[in-house]
């Protein structure tokens, strides 16, 4: 298939996907493909700064009950003060995200697992990692991953000004929209580490903080049955997993992935991607 025809009908898959999103209100519930809605929790903690000791329980976060809906007009992305950790809803739904990639060595072989389950997942991109593999972000929004913004070279934004922050927030979103055909509705700032002007920005770039419930650790590289270990013993419904498709040897993520996921499947698991319910 040409170049050119792929544009057009991912065009079209997106213009559709949008419609339906626009025929939505403005809520603090996020739906999963399925319907399910996202609900927002506690902050996770982070993927520890590589310079800071390991926790045991890194990987096993808790969400805060009683969190209340962010101050916002109906329409507009809220200001929130605090990411979404994980889904709630009916059903033993899982969501799978990887970071810091697009890499031509790991990433299309995450993509042909994934592709292999009839599986969707979301991708938290860097954008000098996206700018020279926009065929990779074109493959994702073919097969219908999610593209999140994960900033242009993974500083700890806390440390960054809000004029920094910005630059690596739409520098990378300005990067998905010409490979992956539309701009990022989603975002995870680098280590975990949120503030104040994170989620200002983020939401003035149309952009939903989300983080996880599960980390993998595999950064670390503890052995792919180590990694499966983890999403095993972590698995339940709503929960968001980890992992990483860049950012140094990612050989284990891709075996790990590659065990873990039919495991998950045949326990019963829905993998799914959240969908927001307003533009």
């Amino acid at each position: 298939m040409k170049k050119e025809q792929l544009f057009t009908r991912r065009r079209a898959l997106l213009a559709g996907a949008a419609a339906v999103a626009a025929a939505g209100t403005a809520e603090v519930f996020l739906r999963g493909e399925d319907g399910d809605p996202v609900r927002a929790a506690a902050p996770a903690a982070g993927a520890p700064a590589r310079s800071l000791p390991l926790k045991p329980s890194a990987y096993r976060l808790q969400p805060l009950t009683g969190y209340g809906p962010p101050h916002a007009a109906p329409g507009r992305t809220p200001v929130r003060r605090e990411p979404l950790l994980r889904m709630t809803g009916r059903g033993r739904t899982m969501v799978l995200t990887f970071d810091d990639g697009p890499d031509p060595r790991y990433t299309p072989r995450i993509l042909d697992t994934l592709a292999e389950y009839d599986v969707r997942a979301m991708f938290f991109v860097c954008g000098e990692m996206a700018v020279d593999n926009q065929d990779l972000l074109a493959r994702m929004a073919d097969e219908g991953h999610i593209v999140g913004n994960h900033t242009w070279s993974h500083p700890l934004l806390t440390r960054l000004t809000r004029r920094q922050i910005r630059s690596e927030m739409s520098r990378t979103s300005d990067v998905i929209e010409n490979g992956y055909g539309e701009r990022p509705r989603w975002f995870r700032a680098p280590y975990g580490a949120w503030n104040r002007a994170a989620f200002q920005l983020g939401s003035e770039l149309g952009m939903e903080p989300i983080a996880w419930t599960i980390d993998t650790l595999d950064w670390t590289t503890p052995g792919a049955g180590v990694i499966v270990g983890r999403v095993e013993k972590g698995a339940a419904p709503g929960v968001v997993v980890l992992s990483h498709d860049a950012g140094g040897d990612r050989s284990q993520s891709v075996r790990a992935l590659r065990d873990y996921l039919p495991r998950l499947l045949d326990a019963g698991y829905h993998i799914t991607v959240p969908r927001r319910q307003y533009a």
